[in-house]
C-alpha cells in the first residue's frame, strides 16, 4: 500500500486546455483497457493508493468507507446500493490532474484506460477486471465542491457539460456483482 500524498493545490486548467484533450479521451479502448489505478478511501478525504484490492458483493472495495460514509441520496442516509464504485477514465483524470500522483483526489477507487461514455457502456453493461465482474448502474456520478477546490471550475464545468455527461468524463457508478481481486494492469474487459 501506497499513501497518496496529502491535498496539494495545483494549477487549474483553461477551458481551452481541457477540450484539446477531447480527441484522446475519445482514442480509449472500447472493449478492452486496463487497470491503471486503484485507489481506497478509508475515511473523509484519506487516500490509499493499492496495487491490489479486494471487491466485495456487500462492501464493496474492502476498506473503502463507502459503507460507513453512507449517502444523501437514500432515504435514510446509508450507502446507496448502486453507488458502491466510482469508476474513472485514466485519460480524462490524467489531463485534468496533470501528474499521476494527483488522480487520488478525484476520490474515484478505479482509474481504468476504457471508453466509460454511456453509448460503450450504458447502465447494466459489465466490465470484468481482474477476477471480479462489475455492473454500471443508473445514477450519475457529478463533480462535487471538492472536485472543484482541487482541479477548477473550468475542470467541473467539463465533465458536467453536455458532452461530459454523454462521454461520462466524471466517470461512473458500479456496484459489485461477483467478488474477486483486482490489480493495477489487470484488462478491464466488456461482458455482457
Amino acid at each position: 500500500m501506497i499513501e497518496a500524498k496529502p491535498i496539494t493545490v495545483m494549477r487549474h486548467l483553461t477551458k481551452v486546455e481541457l477540450e484539446a484533450g477531447l480527441d484522446d479521451i475519445r482514442n480509449a479502448p472500447k472493449d478492452c483497457g486496463t487497470v491503471q489505478l486503484i485507489v481506497r478511501r478509508p475515511e473523509t478525504d484519506a487516500r490509499e493508493v493499492l496495487e491490489e484490492a479486494s471487491l466485495d458483493l456487500v462492501h464493496g472495495l474492502m476498506g473503502d468507507n463507502w459503507m460507513t460514509r453512507g449517502s444523501g441520496r437514500t432515504y435514510d442516509g446509508s450507502a446507496h446500493p448502486d453507488m458502491q464504485l466510482n469508476v474513472m477514465n485514466a485519460r480524462v483524470i490524467s489531463l485534468i490532474a496533470q501528474a499521476k500522483e494527483n488522480w487520488s483526489l478525484a476520490g474515484d477507487q478505479l482509474y481504468l484506460d476504457l471508453d466509460l461514455s454511456a453509448d460503450n457502456l450504458p447502465a447494466g453493461a459489465r466490465l470484468q477486471i481482474g477476477s471480479a465482474v462489475i455492473e454500471v448502474t443508473p445514477p450519475p456520478h457529478t463533480g462535487c465542491k471538492k472536485f472543484v477546490s482541487r482541479f477548477g471550475v473550468e475542470a467541473m464545468k467539463f465533465v458536467n457539460s453536455d458532452l461530459g455527461r454523454e462521454l461520462r468524463l466524471r466517470g461512473l457508478n458500479a456496484k459489485v456483482i461477483h467478488s474477486g481481486t483486482v490489480r493495477t494492469g489487470d484488462e478491464a474487459r466488456k461482458v455482457f
